[in-house]
């Protein structure tokens, strides 16, 4: 795969989970109450709830160092991806971790924290930018701990 190759197809995966992010915020933001919960199935609701912190609430309220913690860990992994973009498939983790970053981010500065809102049974409320940035973490590593 080319250096242009890999930076294209992981900016296009930037998009596409911004894009479906943003929508599915914006879908709840709409028609959701804060803190109502909407049951999907059992075990599975909505809620609408805004995250002032870092994973499932942690931090809140400490938008500084929240903010500075994330600049870190985004320029260490394009640090990486830009030393090993050649590497197969790493533009789709390495776009979804992005995506997932910048989804979140546009929250934090639109609305002063995240919406959430996809929210299990005894795990706190999380939305698709969480899911991409998970995957896409697991999936540089898978990557890079397996050589592919």
């Amino acid at each position: 795969m080319t250096r242009e190759r890999g930076w294209a197809l992981a900016l296009a995966t930037v998009g596409v989970v911004v894009a479906i992010d943003q929508l599915t915020k914006a879908w709840v933001r709409a028609d959701v109450a804060p803190h109502e919960r909407i049951n999907v199935f059992f075990g599975l609701d909505i809620t609408l709830v805004k995250n002032t912190g870092v994973a499932f609430g942690a931090l809140s309220g400490s938008g500084a160092l929240v903010l500075v913690a994330v600049a870190l860990a985004i320029a260490g992994l394009l640090a990486y991806f830009a030393a090993h973009i050649t590497r197969p498939w790493l533009w789709l983790p390495v776009g979804m971790v992005f995506g997932g970053a910048l989804g979140n981010l546009a929250d934090r500065i639109r609305i002063d924290g995240v919406t959430d809102f996809i929210d299990p049974i005894l795990w706190p409320a999380f939305n698709v930018a969480d899911m991409c940035i998970v995957l896409g973490v697991f999936g540089v590593l898978y990557l890079a701990e397996s050589g592919r």
